[in-house]
Parts: C-alpha cells; structure tokens; sequence
C-alpha cells in the first residue's frame, strides 16, 4: 500500500466572485485540504466582529485576490490522486452521484496542474478568474497544520457561541459557549456566511432536547454547536468518510463524543423521527433530497437548510414548496440564504 510521503500545495489567486465555484471545484477533483483567505471576509470580519483582533497592516497585506491553497497528499513514485477516497460512501441512486464527474486516478503532478488550469479555464467561460493558477510547492504535515494559524482567530459565530481555535486560550473569549475547533482540511471551520447563518438559526429556534440531524457535517460544527445549545441526541452524517474522521476529532476535543458520526446521506440515516435537520450543502442538493426530507421528520420538525446561492433561490423554494415544507423564515449574507422551514 502506498504511503504518503509530502503534500502537493496549489496555489491559485482569484476573484471574491468565482471563489466559492473554484472551492467546490478543487472539492470534488479530491482536494485533500483547501484553504481560503478572504480579504473582503477577514475585513469585515474585523470591522464587524468586537472579539477578533489583527497587527496593524495585516489587512492591507492581503491585497485584492481571494487565495485558494489545495493540498494532495503525493504517494510512492510522484504520483497523488484525484478523486473520491475508495471507501468512501458513493450511491449511485442518491445524492452520492455528486460525485459522478471526478476522475478516479492517480496522476503525477505534471498532470494534475494540467487538469486543474483546464477546470479553471472552463470555470473562466462564465465568471472572472482573476489571475487563476499562481504555481505550487511541496509542504510537510507540520508546516500545513501551522500555515493555518496565521489566519484563523477567535470569532463570535451565533449570539451564545464562539469559535476558538486551540492556540487560543478559551478563558479570554468572552462568550456562553465556546467550541474549540482547528481547521485542519476543507470541511468548514465556521467562517463562512453559509454556516454562520445555520449556527445563528440554531442558537434562536432550536428547542432544548431537540433530536437533531446534520446532514452533510464537514467539521462537525453544527452538530456541535447542537450539543452545546440543549440538544438531544445528535447523529452527524456525512458521504465524504474523511470528513467523518474530522467529525468525530473535533466531537471528541470538544467533549461530544456522545455524538452518533457516520458516514452516510439522507436516505441512509437511522431514524424517521427527527426535531430538527440541519443540512448546511449546495442548492442543487437541498432540492433534489427537499422530497424525503419530511419523512425524517417529526410533525412540526424543523427543516434548516443553508449553502443556497441568491441565484438558485427560487429552485429550492419551489422544491421545498413540493416537498409540502411551510417556509417560515429566510436569512441572508451577502449572496447566500438560509432557510427554516416545518413540516406541518
């Protein structure tokens, strides 16, 4: 079996605008890691935010470009693959067919860039790329865990709770609750609008002991935050098995270990009789699951769904409208929505 020897760190600059298309791109060719700075996120952020804190001129340092950093683990004889992990959860006949366009080979690093400045290209057809592929370099484990630090701080990401990573000390964090979490690959770390609004939406509607689901977890934050705000029992779903292992560490640090994490999608979780979904994915997905989802319900359940481009609006809302789920609330950041919707 081979083993991995370094990692493969790519390096593309962009635009705010064709940066999440890159993110889910790099995604799905089987990034292993990817890391995101924003300098129109971190700025307002700083503006915005009473807990987070930066040296002077660190703002102005980031210039104008969004910089992605993708990360592939390269094996024995030069060569790291590109697609889904083998055991990683595929169904053909659900949503594991997202899948369905990676290729599923190994390439040497030749090839791969090749690969990646040909999606790029076809990314550049209908946004602006900005500058695109800006070269790579070889990383080792160490020195990509702490590249993270330089740009990950304290930050409040719902009325009660607060995101703190371990090299901050939670005690000087002025927050109800604190999750202790480290962005370690690219499964959320909470920055972003998409999951903010779907902590906030918790933290102000979810009753105390409800039975929650998280479907599509990541990092597990959600789920977490469940745990933290009174949740009842909580299962942590995921078809991505990597982003499961990442699950269960951070429910651990954060002493949730009681958190049922597996890998899995909507049609395969345990139960029919949930309070409360909270699937934190992409638009096309919340509408194409919207039809099952009250099945998982509990009358009167919750629906909390979230990842939903301002453009693809309408098609969730008549999928959600089908599936016979009363929206009752919709929030909005920048050009992404929420939505909180029951089942009668």
């Amino acid at each position: 079996m081979s083993q991995v020897m370094k990692w493969v760190e790519i390096t593309i600059r962009t635009t705010e605008e064709a940066s999440d298309a890159i993110t889910e791109m790099l995604a799905q060719i089987g990034a292993d890691g990817i890391a995101c700075t924003d300098p129109y996120e971190f700025r307002n952020t700083i503006e915005n935010d009473p807990l987070s804190y930066c040296d002077d001129g660190t703002i102005e340092s980031y210039g104008e470009d969004v910089i992605i950093k993708a990360y592939f683990a390269e094996l024995d004889g030069g060569y790291f693959r590109m697609g889904p992990k083998s055991e990683e959860f595929v169904d053909p006949n659900g949503v594991g067919m997202i899948y369905g366009n990676i290729t599923n080979k190994t390439m040497t690093v030749d090839e791969a860039i090749a690969y990646i400045k040909t999606r790029l290209t076809e990314i550049g057809e209908f946004l602006d790329i900005g500058t695109g592929f800006d070269g790579f370099s070889y990383v080792k484990d160490e020195d990509w865990a702490n590249n993270w630090k330089k740009y990950y701080t304290a930050f409040k990401i719902s009325d009660r709770v607060a995101v703190c990573p371990s090299w901050i000390d939670p005690a000087t964090i002025d927050s109800e609750y604190k999750i202790i979490l480290d962005p370690g690959s690219a499964f959320g770390t909470g920055t972003h609008e998409t999951t903010s609004m779907c902590a906030e939406i918790l933290d102000k509607y979810m009753p105390a002991g409800s039975d929650v689901l998280d479907l599509g977890t990541g990092s597990g934050i959600l789920a977490i935050i469940a745990r933290l705000l009174g949740a009842g029992k909580i299962e942590a779903v995921d078809i991505d098995s990597l982003a499961v292992r990442v699950a269960e560490d951070n429910c651990r640090i954060n002493g949730c270990e009681d958190i049922d994490c597996y890998t899995g999608e909507l049609k395969s979780v345990k139960r029919s009789d949930y309070d409360v979904i909270v699937a934190n994915i992409i638009a096309d997905i919340i509408a194409e699951i919207a039809c099952d989802v009250p099945a998982r319900l509990k009358s009167g359940g919750l629906f909390i769904c979230s990842g939903i481009v301002n453009t693809k609006a309408d098609r969730v809302e008549k999928a959600l409208a089908l599936a016979g789920l009363d929206i009752l609330a919709s929030e909005e950041k920048n050009d992404w929505r929420a939505y909180i919707c029951r089942k009668p």
